[in-house]
């Protein structure tokens, strides 16, 4: 305004409103200006609909009560036997044929024989001899009359002797005694010839149950070697006989395949133990070693066993056997091999890459696996059965259903034929022939049996 008014300082004030009013004219009324418009509202997000509840789960049914076991009823009372009946005895032979029975009750008569081959006395009512003549030389002793009482309607008969019952009961009784006597006597004789001709029998006589159980009739006791104590092989546990009643035993060294360590052969330690033997099972020096190390190591345990071991006192040095799987039993080949004075070798499913054992001088069984894949019969078990010398006491079984790991588990036909061949050649014990000889038929558990009979060692 201050600008306005300076610019028309010189017009009077209603000139000054003309040209104000000129001014407004020219420049018109300005429209104002509309309103905004309201923006609309926005919709309401729906509310999101409540989640539903989980279901309580349903409480667990409890366990019905066993029921209670039934009462076992009572035996029932064993009834009382029988009365026997009275025997009918045969009517005597000197009734007359066609001689007529009198009718009504039954009535007996005495009738006095005489002793067979002997006069009648004279008041006998028979006047022949029954039997023949008498014996010439005087008249005959009487020892007696027999009175047989005849039943008239039955013809049955009863012979009482009339003797003196003390001279009858010395008699049989002296009988008896001489009886006796005379079995004891052989009964004796019989043990005591056995013993003699056997001294290394040990246990009760065998039965097919008894060398197929689990323990035999001795108890075990066993100790540890440790490797750090002994040369030449790998230590091991030796397993024996507790009572030294029965004196010295037998021994086996037993060795493990590749890769393996005593406790694949344990369960063969108690088992054979049980029946009579003392038994090593070792450890080699490195499980890579091959079959010849492996039999040398088989004889380092038995010469400690025998020498140096805290059970050397029970056992007998000049009767040892060795037994071994895989390379192992191919092991136990080397070391009957190398020392002829073993008395017996098993091989159980042997590996060795010589095939051919004519030297071998040791009563010898092997076993093979018929599904065998690592050591096959066809070229080891089999091979080294048909190389041993033919008049060898030898013997091959091949276990039927069964694979090269069969031998390091408990097995009762391994068991079984070893306890046989250990006893008949280590013990030289005959009891145990019958299980070898004849030789064993194919079975379930044996595919093939071969070997020589009977045993001539």
């Amino acid at each position: 305004m201050r600008a306005i008014d300076a610019g028309n300082a010189g017009e009077t004030p209603g000139e000054r409103r003309e040209s104000a009013g000129k001014r407004l004219q020219r420049r018109g009324t300005r429209g104002t200006r509309g309103t905004r418009g309201t923006r609309g509202t926005r919709g309401t997000r729906g509310t999101r609909g409540t989640r539903g509840t989980r279901g309580t789960r349903g409480t667990r049914g409890t366990r019905g009560t066993r029921g209670t076991r039934g009462t076992r009823g009572t035996r029932g009372t064993r009834g009382t036997r029988g009365t026997r009946g009275t025997r009918r005895t045969r009517p005597p032979r000197y009734i007359r044929r066609g001689e007529r029975l009198r009718r009504g009750p039954p009535r007996t008569r005495p009738v006095t024989l005489p002793v067979p081959g002997r006069w009648p006395r004279p008041d006998s009512d028979t006047t022949k001899p029954l039997h023949g003549p008498a014996r010439p030389g005087g008249p005959s002793r009487q020892r007696g009359r027999l009175v047989v009482q005849q039943q008239a309607r039955t013809g049955a008969a009863h012979r009482v002797p009339t003797g003196s019952p003390h001279r009858r009961s010395a008699r049989f009784a002296g009988l008896a005694t001489a009886i006796a006597a005379v079995v004891g006597l052989t009964t004796l004789n019989g043990a005591g010839a056995q013993a003699a001709d056997n001294p290394y029998e040990r246990g009760p006589a065998p039965t097919t149950s008894s060398i197929e159980a689990a323990r035999g009739s001795y108890s075990v006791s066993q100790t540890s070697v440790s490797s750090l104590a002994v040369t030449g092989f790998g230590g091991g546990t030796i397993y024996y006989p507790t009572s030294t009643a029965d004196g010295t035993f037998g021994a086996v060294a037993i060795s493990p395949g590749y890769t393996g360590t005593q406790s694949t052969m344990a369960w063969l330690g108690p088992r054979l133990a049980s029946q009579g033997f003392v038994v090593f099972t070792i450890d080699t020096n490195t499980v890579l070693d091959q079959p010849d190390s492996r039999g040398r190591q088989l004889l380092a345990a038995l010469d400690y066993l025998t020498q140096r071991s805290s059970v050397r006192g029970r056992v007998d040095s000049t009767r040892l056997g060795v037994m071994g799987h895989s390379m192992g039993g191919g092991g136990s080949l080397e070391a009957a091999k190398t020392r002829p004075s073993l008395q017996a070798a098993i091989p159980l499913t042997p590996w060795n890459t010589d095939k051919s054992w004519p030297e071998i001088s040791t009563p010898t069984l092997i076993f093979g696996a018929d599904g065998d894949t690592i050591a096959p019969v066809a070229s080891h078990a089999e091979p080294f059965y048909s190389s041993l010398p033919s008049s060898l006491d030898r013997a091959y079984l091949e276990l039927n259903g069964t694979s090269h790991l069969t031998p390091i588990s408990s097995n009762t036909t391994i068991a079984k034929y070893s306890i046989s061949w250990l006893k008949r050649f280590i013990d030289n014990d005959t009891r145990y022939e019958q299980f070898l000889c004849p030789l064993p038929r194919p079975s379930l558990t044996i595919e093939e049996y071969r070997g020589n009979c009977p045993h001539t060692s």
